[in-house]
């Protein structure tokens, strides 16, 4: 019966990446308090490299309402600039010649309303990604030959639960969310 744990694991491992990857997205989406993630993916221009914007510079939130991002290298603020404007995320990057400031607006009730809207997107498309490990798990254990039918049967309830538990886990997360982004 190997097999089956192996199989009953690899579902449980793609389930538990695809929450860590709803996780990620859920912090990229702001809920109008400053935060370090909302850059972390930036990509900047660098001596003719794409690099990531945190390994240019460090990244500090002094306030709610401002990030603040000093370059380790005083040449790369231009090229930092042009790769925040280019990233739309809406902000307008400000520098002193040593300090870039990221003033972050505090968000309008519509926009509000269009981060809820994307984050039960981002929702939605892990329970799909739940679903699809299902899917392959079902799949994984049709193939098992010389295997009992009550095993088979009993395995297949087992993925369910686990099926169940992810999905409840996405709409947990999702609230929590929607309760951030909306709270005034």
């Amino acid at each position: 019966m190997e097999e089956i744990k192996m199989i009953i694991d690899m579902v449980k491992q793609e389930m538990e990446a695809a929450i860590k990857h709803l996780d990620h997205a859920f912090q990229k989406i702001r809920a109008g308090r400053a935060s370090t993630s909302m850059v972390q993916d930036v990509m900047v221009e660098y001596y003719g490299a794409m690099t990531p914007l945190n390994q240019v510079a460090n990244i500090s939130v002094p306030d709610a309402m401002t990030i603040s991002i000093q370059p380790w290298d005083r040449s790369a603020i231009k090229p930092i600039e042009k790769a925040i404007i280019d990233s739309n995320l809406g902000f307008a990057p400000s520098n002193n010649g040593d300090v870039i400031i990221l003033n972050v607006p505090p968000l309008t009730e519509e926009r509000r309303r269009e981060l809820a809207k994307q984050a039960k997107g981002e929702s939605e498309q892990t329970k799909v990604t739940v679903r699809n490990a299902r899917h392959d798990g079902m799949k994984e254990l049709k193939k098992l030959e010389g295997v009992s039918e009550d095993i088979v049967k009993d395995t297949e309830g087992e993925i369910q639960e686990l099926t169940d538990k992810y999905v409840k886990l996405c709409d947990d997360h999702l609230k929590v969310k929607e309760a951030d982004i909306l709270k005034v």
